[in-house]
């Protein structure tokens, strides 16, 4: 009834733990943009390897393309995305499958889940990541996902959200935050770039400035520390590469 959906690279550290949350589904389907560590060994080394297929896809920078290569490879009637960062709990798997078993949710197409991240041992409860919700378990042939990067999945239909979350554990250390940002702002300046959309050096200065001001006053950064403090900063910096990255694009044209 249920099929789990994720796209990874190099995961071997995270994949065990991921996947022993999602064991319980009848099928998961693992999209590898050709791992180079022991990710894919890790994974047929799993008791329940069997129930788990495995493509080869490169990423071509495209989220978007991705996900739904591997919402193609599915064949279960009710789809659940999820990221080898992130963890399915109990609780959370107890509610999808009342929802089910009940036939509660029939009448929607998809659902939204919200997401905590713990950052550096901490659950964050304010600020961007604070009140996130995320749209990812859906019926099968519901909608697709858009965007290359900072991707979301559209569905043909009402939704619903559900009670219990999804755990997240991004960026162990400062080294692997930044990298991932840069790899993300890259994506994202030149998906704007390719939509013709321009900035100026009143967006570069300002936008980043007033993402501080509204992830750690407006939502309450403040309240979660100084990992608060430090996410603030570092989302706000990743406005400033986005808007800075666009800007030389359209330099260089």
């Amino acid at each position: 009834m249920i099929s789990v959906a994720l796209i990874i690279q190099n995961e071997e550290k995270n994949i065990i733990d991921c996947l022993d949350t999602v064991s319980w589904a009848d099928e998961i389907v693992v999209v590898d943009d050709y791992s180079t560590d022991r990710t894919i060994e890790v994974i047929n080394s799993l008791p329940y390897k069997n129930k788990i297929k495995v493509f080869k896809r490169e990423l071509k920078s495209d989220f978007s393309s991705q996900r739904n290569f591997a919402l193609s490879k599915t064949t279960k009637e009710w789809i659940l995305f999820v990221d080898a960062d992130e963890r399915i709990t109990k609780e959370l798997r107890e509610e999808i499958n009342s929802l089910l078993i009940n036939k509660k949710g029939h009448s929607a197409a998809g659902f939204y889940i919200p997401r905590r991240d713990v950052m550096w041992g901490k659950m964050l409860m304010h600020g961007e990541t604070g009140q996130v919700s995320l749209l990812r378990f859906a019926k099968r042939n519901s909608g697709i996902w858009h965007g290359k990067v900072h991707e979301t999945w559209v569905v043909d239909g009402p939704t619903e959200i559900l009670e219990n979350y999804i755990i997240h554990y991004p960026h162990p250390t400062l080294d692997e935050f930044l990298k991932e940002i840069n790899f993300y702002t890259t994506i994202r300046a030149k998906e704007l770039f390719d939509e013709k959309i321009n900035v100026s050096g009143k967006d570069i200065l300002l936008y980043p400035k007033g993402k501080f001001l509204q992830n750690y006053f407006l939502r309450m950064g403040f309240m979660d520390g100084v990992e608060g403090l430090i996410v603030a900063i570092l989302m706000s910096f990743h406005s400033f590469l986005v808007r800075g990255k666009l800007w030389l694009l359209w330099k260089k044209k």
